[in-house]
């Protein structure tokens, strides 16, 4: 069965800037995208994406008639599956007035969905979501599977749901599963000293280096660095925070780096609910959350000891450095902190991104080209210094 993921209106915008890069189904969240979490219950490797145009140099965007539709933020659980999979020909399944899934038409017959629904909406969603869905990926990933063992006599581990993939190594770490699972990626590697509680995930070949802090209920997507103190938080894939400094409710998209001894504040000092900034309505939102921290877009980096506020959104392909607390909604492409900001221009962005790939092995495509200019243009409303 073909996996066709639909995007319903303004939910492309509500989940920017992550979404300037993917589609909404191919954010992460648990050890596995949105995407991968249905392909793998479904047992099928056919999928397309409902989304912007623009985004087809990167994601295949088709519109099959014979496919099985599926809201792009929604979580799956057993009950959704299950409901999902009995889904006939011109059937839909809903929930009050929002559409989960449908094969042939949409506006099919309608099948009540009576179970609890959970959807990602926001990006904050994705942090608050993270727990439940590292667990849940962590029994789809490991049921039936054998861990590979922890040979180092040094490593100290307390509960049973830790799991390693061939090849992970851990070395005179302490790895605490009593809070929640532990699973570790194919190639990945936790250094000395290291402190790690459930629930958390560690991608392929990513690493934990020496004494670091993992607080729980955070996913490290592949090849990624991470170290000093991380809570609630979700790296994706070739993104390091690899130094001393905090990183707390927060979630940092692809080919991110944050220097080190940076630090984002996750909680307001009088304790009150956390406002983001909502690209949809172009206004702050209250998230409901009392702690939410930092949303960073592709591609985008911070230089030593910066300090974002609680709440803060960065765009994509952007550089913050300099001292003092820049603004807590910075624009894609700005170049600069709380002095101000400059435009950083997409030769300069091409030419780091294509040595920042290299160093991982892999090529700037033209396609990646188009998509960073395509958002360039986008969002130049965004960027209030050039208007004057």
């Amino acid at each position: 069965m073909h996996l066709h993921f639909f995007e319903p209106p303004g939910a492309w915008q509500s989940m920017l800037p992550l979404t300037y890069t993917r589609p909404v189904a191919d954010v992460r969240c648990g050890i596995l995208t949105l995407a991968e979490k249905w392909q793998k219950r479904l047992g099928t490797a056919d999928r397309s994406f409902g989304t912007e145009a623009y985004l087809a140099a990167g994601f295949p965007i088709q519109h099959p008639a014979d496919a099985l539709h599926i809201h792009s933020g929604l979580l799956p659980t057993a009950a959704l599956v299950a409901a999902i999979q009995g889904l006939k020909i011109n059937e839909a399944l809903v929930s009050g007035d929002t559409l989960l899934a449908f094969r042939g038409a949409s506006d099919g017959k309608k099948i009540p969905f009576d179970g609890n629904v959970a959807m990602v909406r926001y990006p904050w969603d994705l942090f608050a979501h993270n727990k439940q869905e590292i667990e849940a990926d962590f029994d789809l990933l490991t049921a039936g599977r054998t861990s590979a063992p922890i040979t180092d006599p040094h490593t100290k581990t307390y509960g049973d749901r830790i799991f390693l993939e061939e090849g992970a190594k851990v070395k005179a770490a302490v790895l605490n599963a009593e809070t929640g699972a532990i699973y570790l990626g194919k190639n990945s590697e936790v250094q000395e000293g290291s402190v790690i509680r459930g629930s958390f995930a560690l991608g392929e070949s990513s690493v934990v280096n020496m004494g670091a802090k993992m607080r729980g209920d955070s996913s490290i997507g592949p090849n990624c660095k991470v170290g000093g103190e991380i809570s609630n938080s979700i790296l994706y894939a070739h993104s390091n925070k690899a130094h001393d400094g905090f990183l707390g409710n927060s979630v940092l998209g692809e080919w991110c780096n944050l220097g080190a001894d940076t630090n984002n504040s996750n909680l307001k000092n009088n304790y009150a609910n956390v406002k983001m900034w909502d690209f949809e309505t172009s206004r702050f939102k209250d998230t409901g959350l009392q702690f939410c921290g930092l949303i960073m877009g592709d591609h985008s980096k911070c230089g030593i000891n910066t300090m974002f506020n609680t709440g803060t959104t960065v765009g994509v392909s952007a550089n913050i450095f300099g001292d003092g607390f820049p603004r807590n909604i910075i624009p894609s492409f700005a170049w600069g902190g709380a002095g101000g900001f400059v435009t950083y221009q997409t030769k300069q962005a091409f030419e780091t991104a294509e040595l920042v790939f290299k160093r991982r092995n892999r090529a700037l495509t033209e396609g990646d080209k188009a998509i960073l200019q395509h958002v360039f243009e986008y969002t130049a409303g965004e960027r209030v210094w050039e208007k004057k």
